[in-house]
């Protein structure tokens, strides 16, 4: 009996439709083949493929059916087409990252991605990097901490928008209980209410309420990210008023030591070797058991350097390189409050030359002054660093937004006629295909932070992210997680950005995300160096001969280890998968 196939097939024959046997069929199919690999030719990740081992080659082939099975399998409705069936998850390839979180931390692929070694975090601010479970139950368990606002508590709106922050005060707890609620209206705005008196008499549930009030004062929630509609100024609002919260509590000496400790040993847990911190320089550091805040950010050096040798000198922090700070600034502030914001940028640097690598400007930049307006702020900062004998090169922000051709996206060209060594976000590099070309020929790396322009309502999701664009121009880019804390990624390191993009992203293999690691230890700032000696080691790369070439090799090696892992642990399961679609074929 003729089937149904063999029927439509001799029906195309009668026709005179050509069959995909057919020779110049096969001549067209050939040159398109021939056109996407030459298209592939300008990918980041062209050379780093062309140059893998057997092992590095082979470990990319199973990453890359375990992510086609998991594509098929696990992030599929599954719908049943015979049954009209009400299924309430949403689930769909690049799905939401809030969405996604919980079913992609249980997935194989997930394990893999946490096992690879990551190199460098470049972008990063830390003071939205803390566990924030772990800075509330400091601020509860360190004498002195109290609570403050410029208003009563009272109302729900209050509870949700009002600023507050704390405050370590000498002040014995007895007379703090002397005073009146926060939570009502006979509060005295401003005055310092101990921390355990607010939470045992916060007025929904108590302490354990109080707990989870604040660690959503101190967070973008999935429900704030989910609605893109309101725009990216509504969510910003909500981003803004985390850090006056978190900052009060983390830059009190005593609960900062502990909290950078966890955050580094977190890091190094996730395959990173080297961070880039960044903080906006305006909060009041105090020293332990101090009233009165630092007049400059020495002491808080001294402390971050402190905590960062100790970590390395550990059993935990083997192999971890170290960190450093790009002193950051807030770009709405006026000039006369950037440049004396730069002078204690000089007097930090000058106490702790090891400890600072570079300057930013940070906060939204459709809110804030856009580069051009500080040019001459900025001309007067280098021309100062030239003076005091210090090495301070920019990595600005740039192009985190929406905007095509406003003043905005235009801090683009700014950054990079500036001198920008990296560029923050680059969201909408994509637009410029001149820019795309200078960032390229001046070796300027992009700092990409998927996720948290998701979260930020610059993407819908993965899917619709700008990153695609830039890696198939082959321009240089590292994954880097941002705010993690805040945005609500539940724990640090890279794995969460690193797998949302490899997932997410068809031409993405596990080659494309070793490339992107690789860069992060190429443009990583691990020595004061010139311009010069920048650009030299960057073009050199594995074959020059100092310390970034040194930590090339080193993760190129650890690389191997990994893939050498990955072909150990997952190959049998590929290859009886491949069996088992053959045999499928066959029959």
């Amino acid at each position: 009996m003729i089937t149904a196939e063999e029927e439509d097939l001799e029906w195309e024959l009668d026709e005179g439709v050509p069959q995909f046997e057919d020779p110049f069929i096969q001549k067209y199919l050939h040159g398109r083949e021939a056109l996407i690999d030459e298209e592939h030719k300008q990918r980041h990740d062209f050379s780093f493929r062309k140059s893998m081992s057997p092992v590095v080659a082979e470990a990319c082939r199973i990453v890359a059916r375990i992510r086609a099975k998991e594509m098929r399998e696990v992030w599929n409705q599954n719908l049943d087409e015979d049954v009209e069936q009400q299924v309430d998850e949403i689930l769909y390839p690049g799905v939401m990252f809030n969405i996604a979180k919980g079913r992609m931390e249980k997935t194989m692929l997930w394990k893999i991605v946490e096992r690879m070694p990551k190199g460098a975090l470049l972008h990063a601010h830390l003071d939205a990097m803390s566990d924030l479970d772990f800075l509330i139950e400091q601020a509860f368990s360190t004498p002195g901490i109290h609570i403050t606002a410029c208003k009563p508590l009272v109302s729900e709106k209050d509870l949700e928008v009002a600023p507050f922050t704390f405050q370590y005060s000498s002040t014995p707890l007895a007379d703090s209980d002397e005073k009146q609620s926060i939570w009502t209206e006979a509060y005295t705005p401003s005055s310092l209410i101990h921390i355990q008196k607010a939470a045992s008499t916060y007025p929904k549930g108590g302490e354990r309420g109080f707990r989870e009030w604040l660690k959503s004062r101190m967070m973008i929630a999935p429900e704030h990210s989910y609605n893109h509609h309101h725009g990216v100024d509504a969510i910003w609002k909500i981003f803004k008023r985390t850090f006056p919260i978190i900052d009060s509590l983390l830059f009190y000496e005593p609960i900062f030591r502990p909290c950078f400790r966890r955050l580094l040993a977190e890091l190094a847990q996730d395959g990173i070797r080297y961070v880039d911190f960044r903080i906006a320089f305006d909060f009041p550091y105090r020293r332990e058991g101090c009233d009165t805040p630092e007049t400059n950010y020495v002491e808080f050096f001294r402390v971050f350097k402190e905590e960062i040798e100790k970590f390395k000198a550990s059993e935990e922090g083997t192999g971890f390189y170290g960190a450093r700070m790009i002193w950051t600034t807030l770009r709405y502030h006026s000039n006369r409050q950037i440049i004396e914001n730069m002078k204690q940028c000089i007097v930090a640097k000058k106490a702790y030359p090891d400890m600072i690598c570079g300057f930013d400007l940070v906060g939204q930049e459709d809110g804030g002054r856009p580069l051009v307006d500080l040019v001459p702020v900025l001309f007067w900062f280098r021309k100062l660093c030239v003076e005091e004998g210090v090495e301070i090169p920019f990595f600005f922000h740039a192009g985190e937004c929406l905007g095509d051709g406003d003043e905005t996206d235009h801090n683009l060209f700014d950054a990079i006629l500036l001198g920008t060594r990296r560029i923050g976000h680059g969201f909408s590099l994509y637009k410029h295909p001149l820019l795309i070309d200078l960032v390229k020929e001046k070796k300027i790396l992009i700092e990409c932070c998927p996720i948290s322009n998701e979260i930020l309502r610059l993407a819908s999701s993965i899917k619709s992210h700008s990153l695609p664009a830039l890696l198939a121009r082959g321009v240089s880019v590292a994954l880097c997680n941002d705010d993690p804390a805040v945005l609500g990624h539940g724990k640090n390191g890279l794995t969460h950005d690193f797998w949302q993009v490899l997932q997410g992203l068809e031409n993405m293999g596990l080659e494309g995300l070793a490339t992107m690691a690789e860069n992060s230890i190429r443009w990583s700032c691990f020595e004061d160096q010139t311009s010069a000696e920048w650009l030299a080691d960057i073009q050199k790369g594995i074959t020059g001969r100092g310390l970034k070439a040194k930590r090339l090799r080193e993760w190129y090696s650890d690389f191997e280890k990994f893939c050498q892992w990955v072909v150990l642990e997952f190959a049998g399961q590929v290859d009886d998968e491949e069996d088992e679609e053959q045999g499928e074929l066959m029959n």
